[in-house]
């Protein structure tokens, strides 16, 4: 399983894990938490659906928001330091997006994710263009998620 995969990377460098959902609305937490004895490294999250918890809770700059907007990859950077400072963590991942089925612009399609990672001295962002619906989307960034995570983890250069 993924989740016990991404747990055992964690356990193995005694890092603790936070998450920043938008789009999936928790469902990156849930499947960390489905695993036996997460606790030891998985920390919490925050469910910033609305801006105005991405701002004020997270830390994503107004600036941002206006000039990107809350599905871009500035502010899925921004939302995984945020968490991962407002939670006390050594690593972070961010969720966020237009899941569908409304939401959509001309620029910023349904189906568009960005994934955030934060982790001691460098950041890294994702971008996924999804053509299903929205749980189906949402499912396909949560395992897309947890593969980042454990690849990263699992890296040589960590």
């Amino acid at each position: 399983m993924l989740a016990e995969q991404v747990g055992a990377a964690l356990l193995a460098r005694h890092w603790r894990l936070a998450v920043a959902e938008s789009a999936t609305g928790g469902l990156v937490g849930h499947l960390l938490t489905a695993v036996p004895g997460c606790s030891a490294y998985f920390w919490g999250g925050v469910i910033a659906y609305a801006n105005e918890v991405k701002q004020n809770v997270l830390g994503v700059h107004a600036e941002t928001l206006a000039r990107w907007g809350a599905v871009s990859p500035q502010a899925a950077l921004e939302m995984a330091q945020g968490v991962c400072r407002v939670v006390g963590v050594e690593m972070a991942v961010s969720i966020t997006g237009i899941a569908g089925p409304t939401g959509a612009t001309l620029t910023k399609p349904v189906g568009l994710y960005y994934i955030g990672l934060a982790a001691p001295g460098e950041r890294w962002v994702w971008r996924y263009q999804l053509r299903g619906e929205r749980s189906s989307n949402n499912e396909a960034i949560a395992h897309a998620v947890l593969t980042h995570i454990r690849d990263y983890l699992n890296a040589a250069h960590i």
